[in-house]
């Protein structure tokens, strides 16, 4: 099973997956919109800074949950 696959399945089963993940999502969309723009404020790369922690705290997340569902696969 790849990671889309996991991740697809794991978004049906596990309410707090989807959540987080769906969060992820969020925070790259508003991390693309503060790229795109060609100059900052600083309460905007104050956010940006937040949004990258905050995102690989997700992503963290996410990643124990699909090994811990590897692992009762097998």
């Amino acid at each position: 099973m790849d990671e889309k696959e996991l991740k697809q399945r794991l978004s049906g089963e596990n309410p707090e997956f989807k959540k987080a993940l769906d969060l992820h999502q969020q925070c790259e969309q508003r991390l693309q919109e503060l790229s795109d723009k060609g100059y900052m404020t600083d309460d905007e790369e104050r956010e940006q800074k937040e949004l990258k922690k905050k995102k690989l705290v997700l992503k963290d997340r996410m990643y124990s949950w699909m090994t811990q569902y590897q692992k009762s696969l097998r």
